[in-house]
């Protein structure tokens, strides 16, 4: 489901992948994850433009759906965010995505052209 209660509906793994992390900013914040966990104003400074009010949308619906959990670094660190065994598993799909989306007909960085 997506934040917003609303669904695909559609029995296919892609519509219940979107439905996981379809909405505007998901995404972004778990590539910042992927690097390391991070605390909330380390993300909110990793992703200029999302608001403190969507971060804590988005974490809240990633922690629900499993993806992402709450950590403690070490001081003077403290509380933060990271993502779970499962979470991490999505590492491929974002570098997929991001090689498919540098061969867009809108970029000129296509790797290899």
């Amino acid at each position: 489901m997506t934040g917003s209660g609303r669904s695909y509906a559609v029995p296919s793994g892609v519509a219940h992948a979107l439905d996981l992390v379809g909405e505007r900013w998901t995404l972004l914040v778990m590539g910042e994850l992927m690097l390391s966990p991070k605390r909330f104003t380390d993300l909110r400074e990793g992703l200029p433009g999302i608001s403190a009010n969507v971060l804590t949308q988005r974490l809240a619906k990633l922690e629900a759906s499993g993806i992402v959990e709450r950590c403690r670094l070490p001081p003077p660190a403290g509380r933060a965010y990271a993502l779970t065994t499962w979470g991490l598993e999505a590492e491929t799909i974002l570098k997929e995505l991001d090689r498919w989306a540098a061969c867009s007909p809108h970029r000129n960085s296509c790797p290899g052209a």
